[in-house]
This record gives structure tokens, C-alpha cells and sequence, in this order.
């Protein structure tokens, strides 16, 4: 059986394309011409590999054509405002329908979508009383609302666009992921900073963590036991920053950064950063978009996804030490060299 990831050279889809070589599946990934494939260097030559982006639809549909299920997982990321926002939208809403319509029209038997804990409803609420959010919390547009956030959401709707014309599909919701990725990509770049004690404050919020590896087995257990329609929250620990903060440092350790950052500072600080970035050649270190989101505190509920899916999550701990070790050794191993 044919299976099609997209955004397999990410940290998730590398993860899947692997579980899926183990699993018999005969994987297929549609890839940039500029992406990395580092993270799936020792097993490129079991994939069958077809070059293209997810909102070319010529080439979404060539490279949909023969698999029997899809594992769209491609998505643009950023917490950029306004600034971002054609491309967030163009990837993630243009790229979603793109790999829909064509999974759509070739008659696979299911499609899964990586959607995001963002794609979910966030009540308003002060950092001390966050609401459990679960698969069913209502959607509503309010401080925390990001651009990436709509993106997301503006995504899942494609998904159950295309389910009500007769596509199977499913969706999973991951947390924030953490593994052992390229360096200065994504999480990594913040275990970074709290490794090389660079980071210059911890924000009060919090949010929900996850593995890489579990996000992988979610994908699967979604594919072969989630309901058509349904969300499945991934999410192994709701953290607070200074927990998740402390948890990175211990597992490499280093002494934590103290400093707290409250959120009207916060805020403040990203504000005149923002300004700044906007000169040529400056890109904002931070934005307000960004303060508002580490602020706040959000906590997930992955009730269902280990009742339905049969899902385990490990503790965050387990990932920082796994990390802390990979990132040794790749030290290690390029020192040598």
C-alpha cells in the first residue's frame, strides 16, 4: 500500500515516514526542491520521492495519483501578524484544498490532516484561569486569535469541505513539538537558547507539549482506528513556560534563566522590537503576536486520543533527555569531523 506524506522532511513528517517503513507501507513524499531531506537521510532511498509544492496543484495531484492514503502534513509556521499572512494563508488554506480536491478526486481511502492545538477554540481568560480546551471547544475570535491560528482553522474547514463531498478523512491536533530536528528550526531553536543560556527572559504563559515520536503514532493510530470527521488532540503535558523553561535546562544541565517577563511589558518590548524589524533588512526578533501567545496560558485535554486512538504520551522530561543526547552526540560527531 502506497502512502503519500507531505512535509516529510519536517520533524513530524520524518517521524511518520519512518513509522510507516516500519509498518510495510510503501511511502511516497512530495518535497520543495530547496527542502533539507537531512532528517530522513539514512532511509531517502526507500522513499519514492516527487518534487513540488503543496499549493502547485499539478503536482499535488501527480504525486496524489496511485496512494491509497495521504498524510498531509505540510504547513507554513510563523507567528508573524499581518506581515505573514498571504503566505500562511496560501500554504496552509491553498495547500490543504489543493492535497483535498486531488485526494478527493483519485479516490483514496483516507486522508489525515496535521491541523494544530491553534486550530482549536481559545476562550478568553486571565494566565491563571485557563479553561481544559478540548475537540469540541467552541471556536471564537478573541486576544490570542493569531494569524497562524487562522490559517490553521481556515484549513480544518477545507478538510470538512471536502468530507461533505466525500472525502474519508480524520485530523489530528498537536501541541507544541519537541525533538531532535535541524538545528535552529522550530523548538529546537528555543532548547537552543536555553542551552547556550541566550535566552533573555521566560514569558508567564504556558501551553501544551508533545513528542515527535507520539505526534508520528497519532498519525498512525488516527489512520487505522480515528472516526471520519473527528479531532484527536495530541498532547502529553500542559507546562507553564518557567516549567518547560526549567525542564530543557535541567536535561542539559545548565543553570535556568530567572528573569520573568510579564505580559505587559512583554508586549511593550515587542512592540518597539516589531517597529525596528520593519527597517530593510531587519527581521523582529519578537513580535506582538508572539508576546501575546507565550502570555497567555492555554491547557489541552488528550482524553480522547488516548481512549479512541489507544494513544501514551511520554513525559516532556523523557523528550529533553532524548534531545539532550542527540544534540551531544551531533556536537560530538561534527567536532570530530
Amino acid at each position: 500500500m502506497t502512502a503519500l506524506v507531505t512535509g516529510a522532511t519536517g520533524l513530524v513528517g520524518s517521524h511518520i515516514v519512518r513509522l510507516l517503513l516500519e509498518t510495510g507501507y510503501q511511502v511516497r513524499i512530495l518535497r520543495r526542491v530547496q527542502s533539507s531531506t537531512s532528517l530522513l537521510s539514512d532511509v531517502l532511498p526507500e522513499v519514492d520521492q516527487r518534487i513540488g509544492d503543496v499549493t502547485d496543484h499539478e503536482a499535488v495531484r501527480a504525486a496524489v495519483n496511485g496512494a491509497k492514503v495521504v498524510f498531509h502534513v505540510a504547513g507554513a509556521v510563523g507567528l508573524g501578524g499581518r506581515r505573514y499572512r498571504q503566505r500562511l494563508f496560501s500554504v496552509n488554506v491553498g495547500g490543504t484544498a489543493a492535497v483535498a480536491d486531488a485526494a478527493l478526486d483519485a479516490g483514496v481511502e483516507r486522508l489525515v490532516h496535521t491541523s494544530s492545538i491553534a486550530a482549536l477554540g481559545r476562550p478568553d481568560h486571565t494566565v491563571d484561569d485557563p479553561p481544559m480546551i478540548t475537540e469540541e471547544t467552541e471556536w471564537v475570535e478573541g486576544r490570542a486569535t493569531s494569524e497562524y491560528a487562522r490559517s490553521k482553522r481556515g484549513a480544518e474547514l477545507e478538510i470538512y469541505r471536502a468530507i461533505a463531498e466525500g472525502l474519508d478523512a480524520v485530523l489530528v491536533n498537536p501541541a507544541l513539538v519537541f525533538g531532535a530536528g535541524r538545528p535552529s528550526e522550530n523548538t529546537v531553536r528555543i532548547v537552543e537558547r536555553v542551552r547556550d543560556r541566550k535566552l533573555p527572559a521566560v514569558p508567564y504563559g504556558g501551553t501544551g507539549v508533545v513528542d515527535a515520536i507520539d505526534v508520528a503514532a497519532g498519525h498512525l493510530n488516527a489512520l487505522n482506528n480515528g472516526e471520519t470527521s473527528e479531532r484527536y488532540i495530541l498532547v502529553s503535558e500542559n507546562l507553564s513556560w518557567r516549567e518547560i523553561v526549567d525542564t530543557i535546562a535541567s536535561g542539559f544541565r545548565v543553570e535556568p534563566q530567572k528573569r520573568m517577563l510579564p505580559p505587559g511589558p512583554a508586549y511593550a518590548l515587542a512592540a518597539v522590537i516589531e517597529t525596528i524589524g520593519r527597517l530593510p533588512g531587519m527581521r523582529p526578533l519578537i513580535t506582538r503576536e508572539a508576546a501575546r501567545q507565550t502570555s497567555a496560558r492555554f491547557r489541552y485535554d488528550n482524553t480522547k486520543a488516548r481512549h479512541d486512538l489507544g494513544l501514551e504520551f511520554r513525559p516532556f522530561k523523557e523528550t529533553v533527555d532524548r534531545m539532550a543526547a542527540s544534540m551531544a552526540a551531533s556536537m560530538a560527531a561534527s567536532t570530530a569531523g
